[in-house]
């Protein structure tokens, strides 16, 4: 099977060289910058082609490496006569292979996606890092009972998913990096009120939040869970609401009340209504003067 890549950009570079290292036949690449594929075919010990119709033609299975806006106007610069028995897939979160691939059916062709749920930043070394990452994939049957195992069989983790799912599958991935960076912003924002500089911010919460994700996600998060909501401490929940403005009161009440769940499981024999309504009115009490702020500015 021999593995064709369009897009020599950081995540091309990162499977290329994954898939190299650990024997998969890697025919070379094509990017719309030639130094760029010879850079990419360099560090792969592969090809770099000045056209994207000679890669098709001598590759059995192409990857679309490029953002996700031009996986669809790529695959169409391919004449349909060289796609004929080829497996295409791209490697994008949010895009499902039917969508990306319109009419793919017609070509012979049979379309799949692949997308390693990682933070792609180095060009260079994050192929080093993927044999710990998980790659969701979905797409055609024949696709699927072709690449998983090609996937499987050199380290890496592979989760089938349902094209249905794909979106719900990239606002997770979306939450636990995305969403994780703006609560660590909201923290450093207040210790910064608090007298603190922003470096020494992030000294100070980096040993807590290090400590508590790792113990989440070694022990699970129910069994790490600690903190006011825990164990149902209504004084200090109060105490918190009454030092945060209106934004920062409604992103604390609705992630607390997340938590509450958790905390009923943790321990089952405690009560928690008083702690879930107490957040629940603070934060309809935060929405009103959120709207009365809004009609004040207008």
């Amino acid at each position: 099977m021999k593995i064709g890549i369009a897009g020599a950009g950081k995540v091309g570079f990162t499977i290329g060289k994954y898939f190299s290292t650990h024997g998969l036949k890697l025919t070379g690449y094509y990017s719309r910058s030639l130094d760029s594929s010879i850079e990419a075919a360099h560090f792969t010990g592969s090809k770099a082609f000045t056209d994207i119709a000679t890669l098709a033609r001598e590759s059995d299975v192409l990857f679309l490496t490029v953002p996700d806006g031009a996986i669809t106007s790529v695959y169409q610069e391919i004449d349909s006569g060289l796609l004929q028995g080829k497996l295409i897939g791209h490697t994008s979160g949010a895009l499902t292979s039917e969508a990306a691939f319109p009419g793919i059916e017609d070509t012979g062709a049979i379309g799949f996606s692949v997308h390693p749920l990682f933070a792609v930043s180095d060009r260079y070394h994050t192929y080093e890092q993927m044999s710990d990452v998980f790659f969701a994939i979905e797409g055609n049957p024949d696709a699927l009972r072709i690449i998983m195992p090609a996937l499987s069989g050199i380290g890496l983790h592979v989760q089938k998913i349902d094209p249905e799912a794909k979106v719900r599958y990239h606002c997770a991935a979306a939450v636990a990096s995305n969403l994780v960076n703006a609560l660590l912003l909201t923290s450093i924002d207040m210790l910064r009120e608090c007298g603190f500089s922003e470096e020494n911010a992030r000294s100070a919460i980096t040993p807590l939040v290090k400590g508590n994700v790792d113990h989440a996600l070694e022990s699970g998060v129910v069994e790490s869970l600690t903190g006011p909501v825990e164990r149902a401490d209504e004084g200090t929940v109060r105490k918190h609401l009454g030092c945060l403005s209106v934004r920062q009161k409604q992103l604390y009440c609705l992630l607390s009340e997340a938590l509450v769940p958790a905390a009923q499981q943790k321990h089952p024999d405690r009560d928690y209504q008083s702690i879930k309504t107490l957040l629940e009115h603070a934060f309809i009490s935060s929405l009103r003067e959120n709207t009365q702020a809004s009609q004040q500015t207008k």
